[in-house]
């Protein structure tokens, strides 16, 4: 069987359609969304997700391009009507400023009256003439008007980590969306993506019938690659490939429903030679991230136990930005499982999603927290330690990674004053390496702080400062006495810290004989 190009950065339909590039074929649920209830739609996903393909996707559907589906699902199931189509992205453009962001959007509907052919006075503000250009798109063409915008919420988080102009930014934004609001009778259809949820409050206060789709069962493959997708429609491309790590590595992407690949992943993967790699992630390191942990002090171990309600999950604005909820919108945590909380309402457990994403990360983390120049030597020493259970070797790299943070990052950061910043650097180094960790891991007797489940055997660790004995501690509780079953050598390790000279003064370990 011929193998078919791979559409690799092509979000144009028509494009990928009349070139013979692959496509998996998502008009079903476009037609869904068309036939169904509502008018007005929301969907959050990550980037690179394939949200502006699935845009451009309805655009050439109420563009009555019905010869572009003819091997698709919906190719003799819709009329293929022609309608008016605005179509907004925000996926390039200069948002630096307020004049910036103006400009970008006053080019934004100019191209938008030349596609149908319409004329908006020169003299009108951004929202005017947004409100100009529905109106007049309806009486030229008879035909109620589509509205589809991409990245609605780009020019936010380009200045996320200037609230000044971010909120500049987000005011702009909920004026010239209000437009939507006041336009209904003129309207057909709406879909409005982005990455983050911000509240209805903020940017779409009115916007009451907007259907948000983002966690609806129904569409949680309307972005991104089924595990059925990449085992039939990329079967050619994927030879030899072990499909189980595959899917360890890029898939994992959860929004209650079927779990998807990052589609950019899976392309990049193909097109490599089937290398593993970083490739999502390294389009974008997350700097806004790093920049919200730093600020916070936030204590990263609390990235394994997770739980949101809906209400936090999706609440973000501009004025409370939680780490957690931003990462969650993100793409660098997924929903891993839904419990119920004491009233009945659902609560959501949230992980990494994916060994790229979950080495990618923190290695991002580790290497911003400690500002280390070329950290890899140090990196394969505390693994190979790990690896042979040589905890002395163990002590002596991590003196090594302790000594070598600036100064600075300590008189910054008070959490030196306890554990919390020591453990964050630990962990943020034995996740980055790959390793299997439970953070604050319950025993009917305490917590441990962190276990490391290796390949070979199971290593319990326990963190004081300042003169406090952390194996001691280990033993008094016996927390081991929860791994006895699992037939592989078992360590026990205390590490304590000196807040003065900022590094450990004392590492002390056994092997647990039952």
């Amino acid at each position: 069987m011929k193998r078919k190009k791979l559409p690799i950065g092509i979000s144009t339909l028509r494009k990928i359609i009349e070139n013979d590039y692959l496509y998996i074929d998502k008009t079903k649920i476009a037609l869904d969304l068309i036939n169904g209830d509502g008018e007005y739609y929301f969907l959050s996903r990550p980037r690179r997700f394939g949200k502006s393909l699935f845009l451009d996707t309805l655009r050439t559907i109420f563009d009555g391009d019905k010869e572009v589906f003819k091997d698709l699902y919906i190719y003799d199931k819709y009329e293929f009507e022609k309608y008016p189509v605005i179509r907004i992205s925000f996926n390039d453009g200069d948002f630096s400023s307020k004049e910036a962001f103006h400009k970008t959007v006053y080019q934004i509907l100019v191209d938008n009256q030349e596609n149908l052919d319409i004329k908006c006075p020169s003299d009108f503000n951004m929202g005017g003439c947004f409100r100009k250009l529905i109106k007049e798109a309806y009486k030229k063409y008879n035909k109620k008007v589509v509205i589809l915008v991409d990245e609605y919420d780009k020019p936010i988080l380009d200045n996320i980590d200037n609230k000044e102009v971010a909120t500049i930014i987000r005011d702009e934004l909920r004026n010239f969306y209000s437009v939507i609001k006041g336009a209904d009778e003129y309207l057909k259809f709406v879909f409005i993506t982005g990455v983050s949820k911000f509240a209805k409050v903020s940017l779409f206060s009115g916007l009451n019938n907007i259907n948000d789709i983002t966690l609806d069962k129904k569409y949680s493959t309307i972005c991104g690659y089924t595990q059925n997708d990449v085992e039939t429609s990329f079967k050619s491309h994927l030879i030899d490939v072990d499909m189980k790590k595959l899917k360890q590595w890029y898939n994992g992407y959860k929004f209650l429903g079927e779990g998807v690949y990052n589609p950019f992943d899976i392309l990049l993967f193909i097109d490599k030679g089937c290398e593993y790699r970083n490739y999502w992630f390294s389009t974008a390191t997350p700097s806004f991230l790093m920049k919200i942990l730093q600020r916070n002090n936030y204590f990263l171990p609390n990235l394994e136990n997770i739980v949101k309600d809906e209400d936090m999950l999706n609440s973000f604005d501009v004025d409370c930005i939680e780490l957690e909820t931003l990462m969650w919108q993100t793409g660098y945590l997924t929903i891993s499982k839904v419990s119920e909380n004491y009233d009945g309402t659902p609560k959501y457990h949230l992980d990494i999603p994916n060994q790229e994403v979950r080495i990618s990360l923190m290695n991002s983390i580790a290497n911003f927290i400690t500002k280390i120049q070329r950290p890899i030597q140090l990196k394969d020493s505390i693994y190979q330690s790990l690896i042979k259970t040589d905890f002395d070797s163990l002590k002596v790299s991590l003196k090594s990674l302790y000594a070598a943070i600036s100064y600075q990052l300590f008189t910054k950061n008070d959490m030196n004053t306890k554990e919390g910043y020591f453990v964050s650097v630990f962990y943020a180094y034995i996740k980055a390496l790959g390793f299997d960790i439970v953070c604050e891991d319950n025993t009917n007797k305490g917590r441990i702080d962190i276990t490391i489940k290796m390949p070979n055997s199971i290593i319990l660790i326990e963190f004081k400062t300042d003169g406090t004995s952390a194996l001691q501690q280990i033993k008094d509780k016996k927390y081991h006495e929860r791994y006895m079953g699992e037939n592989l050598p078992l360590f026990i390790v205390g590490i304590e810290f000196d807040t003065e000279d900022k590094n450990i003064s004392k590492l002390e370990w056994e092997e647990i004989v039952f």
